[in-house]
């Protein structure tokens, strides 16, 4: 009898699983073909290389331009710049947590971070455009702070909290066995973390390097308030524009062909979204295969 229930409980929480799985599926499918049939057309329209590569957006003009090759730039430029500097930091503060700072400490900071990762985005943005955009006009000499730096240094505040949870938990994760091998050679703690520990991790780290890089593609209200929100070719001191805020910014008084294009834009960010997610996939699984 208590089999019969096991196996009941299992076939239902597995068509729970499989209920909630398909709905993602068809969610994303859907998505996918109204951006392809909604904004389509619309980059057909203007054409495809113009669209991509046309350095120019007017929306105001006759004819409109809609070029958004500086909102690509920008955008992934500030998630490269982002990256580059949140990880580093992140994978020091996880080990700093998890491994060699005491126990009390790292629960405080541990309940810090994950107090910070739950902080909505426009307060992220609310606090940037009081301390942080001041401070790079004051440093820079400049006539206005809201500029790419300031929405670079308030993406690397945001994304750091979520980089720093993940990458800890998958280095805490990693067998004790590999430490005490690592003792037993007289390796020192500091050194066999980085050089054993962090690279068998290196599968969580990578994940976690993943969504840091899809909060950072994907913001919209932290960086709308700090970049200058101008539509014009990136430069780290100058006001910008990105891929996300040209959408929100123009889509309230956008016209039948404006909001064709920005629902393009969006499909460009699916896009770009879908790439850089199999691309980490693939090598989170060889990462997992090469250390198993």
């Amino acid at each position: 009898m208590k089999e019969q229930k096991v196996y009941l409980y299992n076939n239902i929480f597995k068509s729970i699983v499989f209920f909630f799985s398909l709905v993602t599926f068809l969610s994303v499918i859907i998505i996918a073909i109204f951006m392809v049939v909604s904004g389509g057309p619309s980059i057909m329209k203007v054409g495809l290389k113009e669209f991509l590569f046309g350095p120019v957006w007017d929306s105001a003009n006759e004819p409109p331009k809609y070029g958004i090759l500086a909102f690509i730039l920008a955008s992934f430029g500030s998630s490269f710049l982002t990256v580059l500097f949140a990880v580093p930091i992140s994978i020091l503060v996880a080990v700093a947590i998890g491994q060699l700072l005491p126990s009390a400490v790292g629960t405080v900071l541990r309940s810090i971070i994950s107090l910070l990762a739950g902080i909505p985005s426009v307060i992220y943005g609310f606090m940037g455009l009081v301390f942080v955009v001041p401070f790079v006009q004051r440093v820079f000499n400049l006539s206005s702070g809201l500029t790419m730096v300031s929405a670079v240094i308030v993406l690397i505040i945001m994304t750091l909290p979520t980089i720093i949870s993940v990458s800890e938990t998958s280095i805490n994760s990693v067998d004790k066995s590999y430490l005490e091998a690592a003792y037993s050679l007289g390796v020192r703690k500091e050194y066999a973390l980085f050089t054993i520990i962090i690279p068998a991790a290196k599968s969580g780290i990578m994940a976690a390097v993943q969504l840091g890089i899809g909060r950072a593609i994907g913001e919209t209200m932290a960086v709308i308030m700090v970049a200058g929100n101008i539509p014009q070719m990136p430069s780290m001191l100058k006001p910008v524009r990105f891929l996300t805020t040209a959408i929100v910014t123009e889509m309230s008084y956008a016209t039948e062909q404006t909001r064709g294009v920005l629902i393009g834009i969006g499909l460009v960010l699916f896009v770009f979204i879908f790439i850089i997610n199999s691309v980490f996939r693939f090598l989170i699984k060889k990462a997992g295969m090469i250390h198993g």
